[in-house]
């Protein structure tokens, strides 16, 4: 596997001034790098990349990559519901020298299962880069099918998807139909185990900024045999899992890791902070990590 098992879908930490807090970012990348994860994706989801200017995500892709010198990949979001753009961010992010690309399914367009084909196609085809293909239906409003995705998992740089539909039925399909080198990654922290056991790959995580050690612990259980120690890690880790999305991420999670002293909790608009209530709800379960 190309990305390893435990990549982190890293947050993007802001200053008080709104501005993208650097000091902080290279604190949680070493942080995770010792933690065990395999690789990080910068400006995703997770690193609200709806928010992040295009100069931001340049420098992001430039200063993860940096920070990490080689001891953990670094996979560029550049997915857009742009076409172009998307293969536009894709060159650059070549050009800077990531590891690989995480391409979101398009969202608020709501292309066809063939317009899906060709949007990935095309800019599968414009780069050397190893992808990533990101279903995440609850966002986009679009599911990719198994179909769609096993089709896609021909071209000889999609090396990887990660599956957030929640549909196992789907996603077991899919396992079946991709090549053998093509790993299937939950999008999903509470459905990593499920997945893992259907022929998963790993996870691409949220929940790991707060316990990639545990995350890391319980799939080298499950990959070693002892199924029985992996369920009683997934479920010791399920308040975590479900907490991290108490409300939109990655509120929940910024906030989290300010109680830890890892980050501050601003987020950027149209993503508002915890309320009070959020907070003590995210309290009850940090005093059980």
């Amino acid at each position: 596997m190309l990305f390893g098992r435990l990549i982190t879908a890293l947050f993007t930490p802001f200053t008080e001034e709104n501005e993208i807090d650097w000091p902080c970012l290279e604190a949680n990348i070493e942080r995770l790098i010792e933690d065990g994860n395999d690789s990080i994706v910068v400006s995703g989801t997770t690193g609200e990349s709806p928010t992040l200017t295009l100069s931001e995500k340049l420098e992001l892709y430039r200063f993860a990559k940096e920070k990490a010198n080689g001891r953990i990949k670094v996979i560029a979001g550049t997915g857009s519901n742009n076409t172009v753009q998307s293969l536009e961010l894709t060159k650059k992010a070549e050009e800077i020298g990531v590891d690989g690309v995480m391409l979101v399914a398009p969202y608020y367009n709501k292309p066809s299962q063939e317009g899906l084909y060709q949007h990935f196609k095309m800019i599968a085809e414009s780069t050397s880069l190893p992808v990533m293909l990101y279903n995440v239906p609850g966002r986009t409003s679009v599911n990719m099918t198994a179909e769609t995705m096993a089709r896609l998992a021909q071209l000889d740089n999609v090396v990887a998807i990660k599956e957030a539909s929640g549909d196992l039925n789907q996603i077991g399909r899919l396992i079946a139909a991709v090549p053998d080198d093509v790993a299937v990654y939950s999008g999903d922290d509470g459905l990593t185990l499920p997945i893992l056991s259907i022929g998963g790959a790993g996870v691409v995580s949220v929940a790991s900024h707060l316990v990639s050690r545990e995350m890391k612990e319980m799939m080298d259980a499950f990959f070693s045999g002892d199924v029985k120690k992996a369920q009683n890690l997934h479920i010791r880790l399920l308040p975590v899992f479900h907490g991290v999305f108490l409300t939109t991420s990655p509120a929940p999670l910024k906030y989290a890791m300010s109680q830890k002293g890892w980050s501050k909790p601003y987020v950027r608009l149209p993503i508002v902070e915890l309320s009070e209530e959020e907070k003590r709800k995210t309290d009850a379960w940090l005093k059980e990590l």
